[in-house]
């Protein structure tokens, strides 16, 4: 028959023969190894938080100024973070990433250029700026002619094009392309996520992509 006491003397039994279960675990065994493990979280919350910051301006939720300020500041701390966090084990970030299962692609990527995407490119990185223009035209053209027309399918790509023809200094500063791509970013700011556009303004944004993507062509000679 089951009475309190057995119960207690049950619960005893499990203390006595199972205290590894009540034991407090830790990643760290001393000093050292606490920092290490410190140094890897900062770093870990900095690309998290580079990663934020980059939605966060093709959402245009911060200005170009704002956005600038903060990228570069981010980009100067993760070096400098990863500096006490790089070892045989993790030799350079995107290790460090995978490790953890770190899935930001939008930092990754301006971690890998090291620069903000509203910094002027210099001449050397003008040919896969052109590279990028013409693919984002081509891109945004079919998704189009593929009667994808709502606002989320096409933002991102429209608002990239923006970005890449706003950091070539080779191109006129009165450049129609960029007239033309500033507008329709302008025009889809308007909308929902869900919204679409109608078959009039999706006519307009085809020939207008076009025709920018040709004078965007006779720039380069």
């Amino acid at each position: 028959m089951y009475s309190a006491s057995s119960g207690r003397r049950h619960e005893r039994r499990f203390d006595t023969n199972r205290p590894e279960l009540y034991e407090e675990v830790k990643l760290f065994r001393n000093a050292r190894e606490r920092e290490k493990y410190d140094n890897m979280a900062d770093l870990f919350a900095l690309i998290q938080t580079l990663q934020c910051l980059e939605k966060a301006y093709i959402k245009d939720a911060v200005t170009a100024k704002e956005y600038t300020e903060a990228c570069s500041k981010l980009l100067a701390q993760i070096s400098a973070a990863f500096n006490l966090v790089k070892s045989s084990t993790y030799q350079d970030i995107p290790t460090f990433m995978k490790e953890f299962y770190l899935d930001c692609p939008a930092a990754l990527q301006r971690i890998e250029e090291g620069k903000p995407i509203t910094v002027q490119d210099n001449q050397g990185n003008i040919s896969k700026s052109i590279a990028d223009v013409i693919s984002l035209y081509i891109t945004l053209c079919d998704k189009l002619q593929m009667d994808m027309r709502a606002k989320d399918e096409l933002y991102t790509d429209l608002k990239c094009l923006a970005d890449v023809l706003d950091r070539m200094s080779n191109l006129p500063s009165d450049f129609e392309g960029k007239t033309k791509v500033y507008f329709w970013v302008g025009e889809l700011d308007k909308l929902s996520a869900a919204d679409t556009l109608d078959e009039e303004q999706v006519r307009q944004m085809v020939f207008d992509l076009e025709s920018s993507r040709e004078a965007f062509v006779r720039t380069l000679g």
